[in-house]
């Protein structure tokens, strides 16, 4: 990898983290827009026991050229960057202007998902089901309801390996995974008080369930690339049900030490009906523009013809 990629890998490490801090949105759906997806796919493959022997054999310079290790340890960097300097910005974003981060979220999601759908072959039967499958995957997972979980080691292990899951999937947020186990007050309370005994056991499960997963994933890309990105597109545009701004809160439930509300979407006017607060319409359109942006420009930078290649 060349000296010039490590800041813009860095970068999007950065922008990875703080998507996945936010319940609804997938780091793996920025590494995806971003054209480091499959490289992030197989560099995790490629960490075995097997390295070790890389190492003992022909040293540490070929141990780091077989494991990616500068594009693995710039990203892995601006993510613990942004999961320590930007967890309290992005949780205050959520609570003092969420119509405006959530549109913003919409616009990003929607325009990846049609762009990237635009490069697919859904002519195949088995594409267009695999697309389906995606699709009614991810808003099933979002219209179900979060759970309350009284929150121990062995559990927080659990729920790194499932959430690291969703986080490399685009489309499923690993935190709104840890939303609907309960936990997500819990692991977020850990990071902003830097409690080292919940975020080691959070993270050796993350490392246990990515490590396990990315083979399945990695085989599925070099098999059935087609069918395995249309159905990662379906993912993606069904999560869009979690990301619509205009929501009622309908009840509460606990997560951890956090009251996490249950919710229904609404249209603009309906929302400003109900709650008697304005619905931000010009600001959010505004803001879904920008997203929309942002992944255009993504694209012209990435100079892909291809997502994630």
């Amino acid at each position: 990898m060349r000296n010039s990629r490590y800041l813009p890998v860095f970068l999007k490490g950065i922008a990875m983290g703080a998507a996945d801090i936010v319940p609804g949105v997938s780091g793996g759906t920025i590494a995806f827009i971003s054209g480091i997806y499959e490289e992030l796919i197989d560099t995790l493959k490629g960490i075995r026991p097997a390295l070790l022997g890389t190492l003992w054999r022909d040293g540490m310079p070929a141990f780091w050229r077989a494991a990616n290790g500068s594009f693995l340890l710039s990203l892995l960097a601006g993510i613990a960057v942004s999961f320590v300097l930007l967890a309290h910005l992005i949780t205050h974003l959520m609570e003092a202007w969420p119509l405006l981060l959530w549109s913003f979220f919409f616009g990003l999601v929607l325009a990846s998902g049609l762009h990237i759908g635009r490069l697919l072959t859904l002519r195949c039967p088995l594409s267009l089901l695999m697309f389906m499958l995606g699709l009614v995957a991810a808003a099933v997972i979002t219209l179900l309801p979060p759970s309350h979980a009284v929150p121990t080691l062995p559990m927080v292990f659990g729920a790194g390996a499932v959430a690291i899951c969703a986080m490399i999937l685009p489309g499923i947020s690993g935190s709104f995974i840890l939303l609907l186990l309960g936990l997500y007050g819990h692991v977020i309370g850990a990071i902003k008080a830097l409690d080292v005994s919940v975020i080691g056991v959070f993270l050796l499960g993350c490392v246990t369930g990515l490590l396990s997963f990315v083979h399945l994933l990695s085989w599925l890309l070099h098999h059935y690339r087609n069918m395995t990105l249309a159905m990662l597109t379906g993912f993606l545009l069904g999560s869009l049900n979690a990301l619509w701004p205009w929501k009622l809160t309908t009840g509460l439930i606990e997560s951890g030490s956090k009251s996490v509300p249950l919710q229904d979407n609404v249209l603009p006017w309906t929302y400003t009906a109900a709650t008697g607060q304005p619905a931000m319409l010009l600001g959010c359109l505004l803001l879904l523009g920008a997203g929309v942006a942002i992944v255009l420009l993504l694209e012209r930078l990435a100079g892909k013809a291809s997502p994630g290649g």
